[in-house]
């Protein structure tokens, strides 16, 4: 009965972290020189994240959405690459990496 109890809960805790919807992270940010889509789009690398799905990026007061297109970062402590048109609407294009939230 205990072991039946203890299989239940850990089922039951992995399916509400497995469909959760919206994982807040926050972590460093920098940006990619290279076009790897349509000139202006607001597009972005995230390591884990499914390809098309849009995220919500924030630095200092201003937020952006911006679509997943690519693996990475692959360095450590960064949690999205950003294209250069998201950059620029971040305003984070002087500072070249800075700390974001992401959701």
């Amino acid at each position: 009965m205990r072991a039946q109890t203890t299989l239940f809960f850990s089922l039951a805790c992995f399916s509400f972290s497995a469909f959760s919807v919206a994982r807040a992270e926050s972590g460093l940010a920098s940006y990619y020189g290279y076009a790897k889509a349509g000139k202006g789009e607001l597009t972005c690398a995230h390591r884990t994240r499914p390809f098309g799905s849009v995220l919500k990026v924030s630095y200092s007061g201003r937020t952006i959405q911006c679509r997943v297109n690519d693996r990475g970062p692959f360095i450590r402590g960064r949690i999205v690459d950003l294209s250069v048109p998201a950059a620029r609407a971040l305003g984070m294009m002087s500072a070249g990496v800075v700390r974001v939230s992401v959701e």
